[in-house]
């Protein structure tokens, strides 16, 4: 059983989590208001409307948050460590009291990985084809405009050359380091 274990949790992890990172990316590009239409929020949208719809229906935005989606990130994420914890024999040392809180620090994980990927197609697609009408890459950068901006009006010019990019990256990356501390002081710390 234990040579299963392994492909089996990384299969259940993956796949949860991708579906989160639709939801999370869903949450993300409504709140800063991306284009609908975008090739990029419409397979988002697709993706996630089946268990979105319903939900939305129990769930209304709050003051401008979809808080249906960020239940449905904690939810999934939540049964992602139960299922991990099963797969593993390991629900013993699952505390229930706790589960929201892994769940929680999952999403910010998910979240950090998001930006770091989204930055780094950014910064490949900015070098090898400069310009690029592309739309879906018109919504990765409006994505990670607001982690950029403030980076980019505290740099100085360099003549042309963008280091904000990399700045944030590695700021992303500090706080990844930090948030695995964290997870690896909990007895669950194999779920990060």
């Amino acid at each position: 059983m234990d040579t299963l274990a392994t492909p089996l949790s990384f299969l259940v992890n993956t796949l949860i989590s991708l579906y989160t990172l639709a939801v999370l990316l869903r949450f993300v590009l409504q709140k800063l208001r991306a284009d609908y239409y975008n090739p990029l929020s419409q397979l988002v949208i697709r993706a996630t409307d089946p268990v979105m719809k319903p939900l939305h229906r129990v769930m209304p935005a709050w003051r401008g948050f979809d808080l249906a989606a960020i239940l449905l990130m904690l939810v999934l994420q939540a049964i992602n460590i139960l299922l991990l914890a099963l797969i593993q024999s390991r629900l013993g040392v699952l505390d229930p009291i706790q589960l929201p809180f892994y769940a929680a620090l999952k999403i910010i994980h998910l979240s950090i990985m998001l930006f770091i990927f989204t930055i780094l197609i950014q910064v490949i697609v900015s070098w090898l084809s400069p310009g690029n009408p592309n739309p879906v890459l018109g919504a990765i950068w409006q994505l990670n405009r607001p982690l950029l901006q403030p980076v980019r009006r505290l740099m100085p010019d360099l003549g042309g050359i963008d280091l904000s990019p990399m700045l944030v990256i590695i700021f992303l990356f500090f706080l990844n380091l930090l948030l695995q501390g964290i997870m690896a002081g909990l007895p669950l710390a194999m779920y990060g």
